[in-house]
């Protein structure tokens, strides 16, 4: 799993999860190339932030995952082509479905033909634990049947079957990673986690507002998933066409990891449950306990941050920028 001097690509760069994996590389000694999405603003995202011999490293390009002559070039003889360019927010799914299909399929459709046509030596493709949609069984195994409860679970099903075909059709190297919910510094403040800790750090806030407490989730830290995709772009043992699971295999309640967050933080604060912010009824996945044993198997990743460490590190993060006032805040929660 050596990266020193390997050409890399990330599509995806500029988001959460793309961000932590652009520092893993750098520090892994790769020559990291990271498409970052055009804006007029010159925003490379979440590589601004990035410390500056990190960032110096890096060679950022800009443009649209939709376009596959944008696509091709970047991706040409890359050593490694990791895939995390997405549209992920589920509630926009519901108002937006076309546009997910465009950036979900249409993206990762354009990543293969390039990757086929220019050889590259592997593609990792980003899935989620969202596909299983509400566990039929748990652990959440990658037999586990694949549910489309929302829009973006059903484009990133259809992503990863496409990834599935190019493999069986055109012996595309690439293997597919599943990451269960992810927690950081960096992350929206529209993830559950994030806006937690915002509410109850927020003065302003005299609650917490949430919708279904109930639903379990398998959280990790962000540094442990990045750490899982540099274990399948580069360990030997990976089988092209397989997904692999990246979780923790230890279950919390949303509710359960609420009163965490206010331990870590020595708050109180009440939970006040908002029908608005519930998903559609049929739409809600209530339970992703993820099985990683085929990824610990092949590659011997195993996660190494607790909730409550990795807790520790968001809510840290949280307060500095905070208390910089670096981050512009999205209040909507107090409405």
């Amino acid at each position: 799993m050596d990266y020193h001097g390997r050409k890399v690509l990330v599509t995806g760069a500029d988001g959460f999860i793309g961000s932590h994996l652009v520092e893993a590389l750098i520090k892994a000694g790769a020559r990291v190339t990271a498409m970052a999405a055009y804006n007029s603003f010159g925003s490379a995202g979440w590589l601004d932030s990035l410390e500056e011999d990190v960032r110096d490293g890096v060679e950022i390009v800009h443009g649209d995952i939709r376009d596959p002559h944008f696509v091709r070039p970047a991706a040409e003889g890359r050593d490694v082509v990791f895939h995390l360019a997405a549209l992920i927010a589920i509630p926009y799914s519901y108002v937006a479905p076309q546009s997910y299909i465009d950036v979900n399929i249409t993206g990762t459709l354009n990543i293969l033909e390039a990757c086929r046509a220019g050889a590259a030596g592997r593609l990792v493709h980003t899935s989620t634990s969202e596909v299983y949609g509400t566990a039929q069984f748990t652990p959440i195994t990658e037999l586990h049947p694949l549910q489309g409860q929302s829009p973006y679970s059903a484009s990133k099903i259809a992503a990863d079957h496409m990834v599935e075909a190019y493999v069986r059709s055109f012996d595309v190297p690439a293997a597919i990673l599943r990451p269960f919910n992810t927690f950081g510094p960096r992350q929206s403040e529209r993830a559950v986690i994030p806006t937690v800790i915002r509410q109850v750090l927020d003065p302003a806030c005299p609650e917490i507002r949430l919708g279904d407490v109930s639903p379990v989730r398998d959280f990790n830290y962000v540094t442990d998933i990045a750490a899982a995709f540099l274990a399948v772009g580069g360990h030997d043992n990976v089988e092209y066409g397989r997904p692999y699971n990246a979780g923790t295999g230890h279950a919390i309640t949303i509710g359960d990891t609420v009163e965490t967050i206010l331990s870590v933080t020595g708050q109180k604060k009440p939970v006040v449950t908002e029908q608005q912010r519930k998903r559609p009824k049929n739409s809600e996945v209530f339970t992703l306990i993820a099985d990683a044993e085929r990824l610990a198997s092949a590659t011997g990743w195993r996660p190494r941050e607790s909730l409550e460490s990795g807790l520790e590190k968001t809510v840290a993060w949280w307060q500095t920028v905070i208390q910089r006032g670096t981050m512009r805040r999205d209040s909507s929660y107090l409405r």
